[in-house]
This record gives C-alpha cells, sequence and structure tokens, in this order.
C-alpha cells in the first residue's frame, strides 16, 4: 500500500535528480584520478631512468593482463 501513495511523478523527479548528479561526480572522481597520476608519474620521473622503465614495463604488463582477461571473461 506504500507504494501507491508516492505518485509517478516523484519518482520521475528523483531519477531526473540522480541523473543531473551523476555526470558531476564523474567528473569529480575524473579529477581526482587525474591529479594523482600526475603526482606520482612527477615522483617517479624524479627517482630517475631505471625505476622508470621498471614501472613503464610493469604498466604495460598490468595493461595487457587486463585486456586478456576482459577478452576471456567477454565470452
Amino acid at each position: 500500500m506504500d507504494d501507491l501513495s508516492r505518485s509517478p511523478t516523484a519518482v520521475l523527479a528523483d531519477d531526473a535528480l540522480l541523473g543531473l548528479l551523476l555526470p558531476f561526480w564523474q567528473l569529480v572522481i575524473g579529477a581526482f584520478v587525474l591529479f594523482v597520476v600526475v603526482v606520482s608519474v612527477g615522483r617517479l620521473a624524479r627517482r630517475g631512468r631505471s625505476r622508470m622503465t621498471t614501472a613503464l614495463l610493469v604498466t604495460a604488463a598490468a595493461i595487457a593482463g587486463f585486456a586478456v582477461v576482459g577478452v576471456l571473461l567477454q565470452g
């Protein structure tokens, strides 16, 4: 009986508000991730060439691994 007390208009308004807020939070999260990546790359670059090469190899292996797992789980 509680479901009947809410009008469909109120439900649509709630969904619309969430729809407006969702891109904003994605932007905030994306900006935070970009900031962390830039700071970590700066710290890594200051440590020298050998650590940078190792980090790039590890990152490439991680990307390839995620791609393989994604392809395997897709089927």
